[in-house]
């Protein structure tokens, strides 16, 4: 049913789905049963991974510099004391990039009246209500709640549109098929979804009776493994799967890297490359970084946009996108030691991003016996050698 009648509909049907789940073979997706797609669950893990371990900041500005304060306790444990924030963002991640939506029970406020406490929904519980292309109302459990009584992150949006899309319901197609040769496949293999062999005598037709009574004799003699004696006239063939086993594995295939243009991830993070494809890249460095532009970065400013409502104008929220940013050692060391020459980090700031203390006077002291006062600004790098 739709959203955008007066009932109130599922919110894993917030598109309605396009093909019937009665026939036989198909499998109806939904947003628990697409996750059995190893291309489904890897895309979200990914994606939720990633974003749910980006340290998150809180700031405000002083003129035009960003000035770090205090994280509310909202920040770190958003659902309460069970329920941590790496947690929260990772579950609200998933429901976002697989529904369009994460919903939340605000249950607590603080002294500003700001949620304090958000405990999220399971979305095969939820539905929600619009009019005159607003929401009306949302229900959890059966149970009916207003608007303001509720945490809302949508993606994914069309104009006039106050909910998210599904990618899932999107992409059920695709998914549909990938489970339904699955499905197919274990019962193939399992006996159930055709014939194992055929039994045809060449010479005469046989009545109903007749081939009742031939079948239990055929399956009493080979049942044990013996030898079933006929006539000329008798002619056993097996099916043979090959030519199914060779599109299974193909419907297997090609349906990932769709799965992976749907949910936003490249499909050769996943282990899923195309079969003659090849993509280099000079440095790790590169590599994550088209992923955060291309992929992350939109996803995670709009999680900042919808994290900083909980903090007080004009407060902020800043997810570290640098976490995933890591370089090899090598990169590292030319990136700061070039810093440092270019004095746009002092070489104790250099240190403190590799987790080390300042250097002491006895070590800079080590430094000019071995290699000599230096005549210019050092290049210090942050390993601690000379570049």
């Amino acid at each position: 049913m739709s959203l955008f009648s007066r009932s109130v509909p599922p919110v894993t049907d917030l598109i309605p789905q396009r093909m019937p789940s009665g026939k036989a073979g198909k499998v109806r997706v939904t947003n628990d049963t697409a996750m059995r797609h190893s291309a489904v669950w890897a895309c979200l893990r990914l994606r939720a991974d990633l974003i749910s371990t980006m340290p998150i900041d809180a700031y405000r500005m002083l003129g035009d510099i960003q000035i770090e304060v205090t994280k509310p306790p909202v920040l770190i444990s958003p659902g309460g004391a069970r329920v941590k924030v790496h947690e929260w963002m990772y579950s609200s991640q998933v429901d976002l990039d697989r529904a369009g939506n994460v919903f939340g029970l605000i249950t607590a406020r603080d002294g500003l009246g700001l949620p304090a406490r958000v405990e999220l929904q399971d979305l095969a519980y939820t539905s929600v209500q619009i009019r005159d292309g607003e929401i009306e109302t949302y229900r959890f459990r059966g149970k009916t709640y207003l608007p303001h009584e509720v945490w809302h992150e949508k993606q994914f949006t069309l104009a006039g549109l106050p909910i998210g899309l599904s990618p899932t319901s999107y992409a059920a197609y695709t998914i549909q098929q990938y489970l339904s040769a699955q499905q197919f496949a274990l019962d193939w293999f399992g006996g159930g979804a055709i014939p194992a062999a055929e039994l045809k005598n060449t010479a005469k037709t046989i009545t109903p009776k007749e081939s009742e009574d031939i079948k239990s004799r055929f399956k009493a003699t080979v049942g044990p493994g013996d030898v079933f004696v006929h006539g000329s006239d008798w002619e056993y063939k097996p099916l043979q799967a090959i030519q199914s086993d060779a599109m299974w594995i193909n419907t297997q295939e090609h349906g990932i890297p769709d799965i992976a243009r749907f949910f936003g991830c490249p499909a050769d993070l996943i282990d899923a490359a195309v079969s003659g494809q090849s993509v280099t890249y000079a440095s790790i460095s590169q590599r994550n970084l088209q992923l955060l532009i291309m992929n992350l970065g939109p996803a995670v400013f709009r999680r900042e946009t919808a994290l900083s409502d909980l903090l007080p104008k004009p407060r902020f929220v800043k997810l570290n996108s640098d976490a995933i940013m890591r370089m090899d050692p090598e990169t590292r060391a030319k990136m700061l030691g070039q810093q440092i020459r270019d004095r746009m980090l002092a070489p104790s700031e250099a240190r403190a991003l590799q987790n080390r203390q300042p250097f002491t006077d006895e070590q800079l002291s080590e430094f000019d016996r071995l290699f000599g006062a230096p005549k210019t600004t050092p290049t210090i790098a942050a390993t601690g050698a000379t570049s």
